[in-house]
């Protein structure tokens, strides 16, 4: 065996430095990860690359009872979004492309529309004179 270490070996504590170029800008969501176990592999992977990452719930989840469940917002420094970004896509955990969910076609609400003239022929309001 060799006494010499690699520059990111295991030993070296260089590997999980943040790299500076990444630090500055205020905190973005990069992705949301389903739970707390989820969310700290993402961090991970984004550490190993030298991105600053922390973790927050996701708003509205904030139930202190849940622990580790409930989706969790992976943020990083502003200057770090677009690495952090190809980081993920690489690893497959995000798209290239968001996904857009379009609406379903909605037909005209008919059936309330009915609804309410019966009820107003009950009463005798309508039809009008």
């Amino acid at each position: 065996m060799s006494d010499e270490t690699s520059d990111k070996g295991p030993g070296d504590r260089r590997a999980h430095r943040p790299d500076p170029r990444y630090t500055e800008g205020d905190l973005v969501r990069v992705v949301q990860a389903m739970n707390q176990a989820e969310a700290e592999f993402v961090q991970a992977l984004l550490r190993e690359e030298g991105i600053p990452s922390m973790l927050r719930r996701t708003r509205g989840f904030d139930v202190p009872d849940m622990l580790a469940a409930g989706p969790r917002d992976v943020m990083v420094p502003q200057t770090g979004h677009a690495a952090a970004r190809e980081v993920l896509l690489q690893a497959e955990i995000v798209r290239d492309e968001p996904t857009h969910m379009t609406p379903p076609a909605r037909r005209p609400a008919a059936l309330p529309t009915r609804a309410v003239r019966r009820l107003l022929k009950f009463m005798g309001i309508y039809p009008p004179a």
